[in-house]
């Protein structure tokens, strides 16, 4: 099919959305599709290269930065893009945007909208609301299932069991395949040797870098490896382990998305730190609803993963792949916890049969959530309801 794919992402960006896209972009470019991609004009004209090399990608979309004036909330962007759409001679929408979504019914296109988050506000209920209303082909995919309750309870509506998919991010497995051991991934990076707790991303309230550095702090004598991150973050954080004199931290900043597999390699065990209030780049607590794409990256590292207990990250992880530790309270996780955290982490340092068992269930346990196999899904319930309509 002709797909057209309307993101609101910054592109290129560091955000986790503006990641998605690209992979959902190309996993649909390997599935034999042609795909268009429209994003606001945020930036300056991004090459093919760049792409390539930001998000670690093999297949990059065709790529047309549109207007968008913020104060317009979008919709200037949103109109854009629909004409844009029609323009390419799209067969298809395919969207993160409940806007989008909407008129793209309203023109009468099939639609798959793509749900990460709660609606935020009555306008965006208003909108999910009319895609809904329209009698054209639709799906609707939401990555947790606590998602689409929430998005239920904030609609005040109920979707239709046939039009909604349960699609939690995926993973390239083959980025991961042969990777080193955690010694010789250390080495190979040119890392300091010993244990080493690593985490990747960014640190946003809620996610977890008060807890890291208490961790850091109470655990001298191992190492951690910290993955990422706004360089106004990083530079915050290395001040502070400056003053604290604390010298077991690595941070590297920005690294590119496709040496991660080697950084999570490189560690014996892998954090998920997270509170009980998340907040997102948009400001938004997703803590209700969340599935990070680190979560999946680290399963196919084999790895042995710590994260915080939450409901939602329960859909994928449980005891037999993963330790789960009670999470710190929101507005002050580094207080909260931290014991529980450490005990665990130590636990499973001092164990290595343990940390490889859990390590070998979580990558067989990723093995069927890889963005290709991902998208297959959403297209077959797309097939299965042009076929019905």
């Amino acid at each position: 099919m002709k797909i057209a794919l309307i993101t609101n992402s910054r592109i290129p960006s560091l955000t986790a959305n503006s990641i998605q896209a690209m992979k959902v972009a190309q996993a649909l470019m390997q599935l034999g599709h042609d795909i268009k991609m429209f994003a606001p004009k945020e930036t300056d004209v991004v090459n093919h290269e760049t792409l390539l090399t930001h998000y670690g990608l093999r297949l990059v979309p065709d790529l047309e930065l549109l207007p968008s004036i913020r104060r317009l909330k979008r919709l200037d962007f949103i109109v854009h893009a629909q004409q844009a759409a029609k323009k390419f001679g799209a067969e298809l929408i395919y969207t993160w945007l409940p806007q989008s979504a909407a008129l793209g019914a309203w023109s009468g296109y099939p639609v798959v909208l793509e749900m990460h988050a709660d609606n935020s506000g009555k306008l965006g209920v208003w909108w999910m609301r009319q895609f809904w209303n329209q009698n054209t082909p639709k799906v609707m995919t939401v990555t947790t299932s606590a998602l689409r309750k929430a998005l239920e309870r904030s609609t005040k509506f109920q979707f239709k069991d046939e039009a909604i998919l349960l699609a939690p991010n995926g993973v390239e497995l083959e980025k991961y395949a042969g990777l080193p051991s955690p010694i010789e991934a250390r080495r190979q990076l040119n890392l300091r040797d010993g244990l080493t707790v690593g985490f990747t991303g960014h640190i946003y309230p809620g996610r977890g870098a008060d807890l890291l550095f208490a961790l850091a702090k109470q655990m001298p004598a191992v190492n951690f490896l910290w993955v990422g991150g706004t360089p106004e973050l990083v530079d915050f954080w290395r001040a502070k382990l400056t003053e604290a004199g604390m010298t077991n931290v690595t941070m590297t900043g920005f690294v590119k998305h496709e040496s991660i597999p080697m950084y999570q390699a490189a560690a014996d065990v892998l954090l998920m730190p997270y509170s009980r209030s998340i907040e997102a780049s948009s400001g938004q607590d997703i803590a209700e609803v969340i599935n990070p794409m680190k979560m999946f990256e680290y399963m196919a590292a084999g790895r042995g993963i710590v994260s915080a207990d939450l409901d939602s990250i329960r859909e994928v992880l449980n005891e037999r792949n993963a330790v789960l530790v009670e999470p710190g309270e929101v507005g002050k996780p580094a207080l909260s916890n931290v014991e529980g955290w450490k005990v665990e982490i130590e636990k499973l340092l001092v164990d290595e049969p343990r940390r490889l068992k859990l390590g070998a269930q979580a990558r067989k346990d990723v093995e069927n959530l890889t963005w290709v196999k991902r998208e297959e899904r959403v297209m077959e319930l797309l097939n299965k309801n042009l076929r019905s309509s």
